[in-house]
């Protein structure tokens, strides 16, 4: 992407509007305030006493309940979107139209066609535009990528997804009760994306060979409590295994195996590696990754520089056709 588009030079701090300050929207807010390649300049959520709690953190934001005003703003050059789902085409067409660069949290939507949508306006606008996939700039899947690079790997035999919570909505998202919701929610959604993007970016596209869930109400609205999919990245099988419920605390774990080495990204940022008989922790010097080095990789593509380890709205769209067809 070149400067121009943007019109944002490599001396100047990107400045930065947020709309929805949840969970994560206060994470990036809170990030971005001393962030030295941003600036936050208006910030947006529909609860009044959430803006009023983050005002007084950050007096120098402009804080609205009007995410319209945000988009329309003159004073950004960049919108992180992290709304519900259902909201993201809207808001991110909103602002593709107007030249502005567009970081949006995961799943890129819902629909179908409104995924398209937004595909195409990005397209149209030439602005940097990506997806908040946490596991885009870890450390230990930079060393995963590297390593299948070098053929250390050897032949790839399977990708096996194992993910478990005592309790759904986690507890840092409780206030969201949207995620309990069929219609937008669900961890398939909200966590397995992460690691369909892994798979897609490691290995290529995935095709869906088989999938199914398990609700507690089968009539109701709920989100559901258990997911079981058969997925293909060509001719690599893989596997994701998923449930609600138990004691013990959440599991996020995902394994490459490979002829020659395997590989276990536990608990998001925990590399371990297969060589022999036991599994062995691989040391992982320097920066892990985060909002911190994401946001500073969005602002450089958006003063001009290449888009590096950021997911952009194509893989985006991949990912969500494929969790859309679990809920099929």
């Amino acid at each position: 992407m070149s400067a121009k588009l943007t019109g944002v030079s490599d001396n100047e701090k990107v400045r930065l509007g947020i709309i929805g300050l949840g969970a994560m929207g206060g994470r990036v807010l809170s990030v971005a305030a001393d962030h030295a390649d941003l600036i936050v300049t208006v910030a947006a959520d529909l609860d009044q006493g959430t803006v009023d709690r983050h005002r007084a953190a950050h007096p120098a934001v402009a804080f609205t309940t009007d995410p319209a005003a945000v988009v329309a703003s003159g004073d950004i050059d960049a919108l992180y979107i992290a709304t519900p789902p259902a909201f993201h085409a809207e808001l991110a067409i909103g602002a593709l139209r107007r030249g502005v660069a567009v970081f949006c949290e995961k799943p890129l939507a819902v629909s179908e066609a409104d995924g398209r949508a937004m595909l195409a306006a990005a397209e149209e606008a030439g602005v940097p535009c990506a997806v908040n996939f946490a596991l885009s700039d870890r450390a230990a899947v930079l060393e995963i990528e590297r390593a299948l690079g070098a053929g250390e790997v050897g032949d790839v035999v399977g990708v096996d997804v194992r993910l478990r919570f005592p309790h759904w909505p986690r507890a840092f998202q409780a206030d969201a009760r949207w995620l309990d919701g069929r219609e937008q929610g669900g961890f398939v959604r909200e966590v397995f994306s992460h690691f369909a993007y892994l798979t897609d970016r490691l290995l290529g596209p995935l095709e869906v060979v088989e999938a199914s869930l398990d609700h507690a109400e089968t009539s109701g609205t709920a989100s559901e409590t258990a997911a079981r999919g058969h997925l293909r990245a060509g001719s690599v099988p893989v596997h994701l295994s998923a449930f609600v419920g138990g004691s013990g605390r959440d599991v996020y774990e995902w394994t490459l195996l490979g002829t020659r080495r395997s590989y276990r990204l536990d608990a998001w940022s925990r590399l371990l590696v297969l060589e022999g008989d036991d599994w062995e922790p691989v040391g992982l010097p320097g920066e892990q990754g985060g909002e911190p080095s994401r946001l500073a990789a969005f602002a450089r593509a958006v003063r001009g520089g290449p888009q590096v380890d950021l997911a952009d709205f194509a893989s985006g769209f991949r990912v969500q056709r494929v969790v859309e067809a679990f809920h099929a």
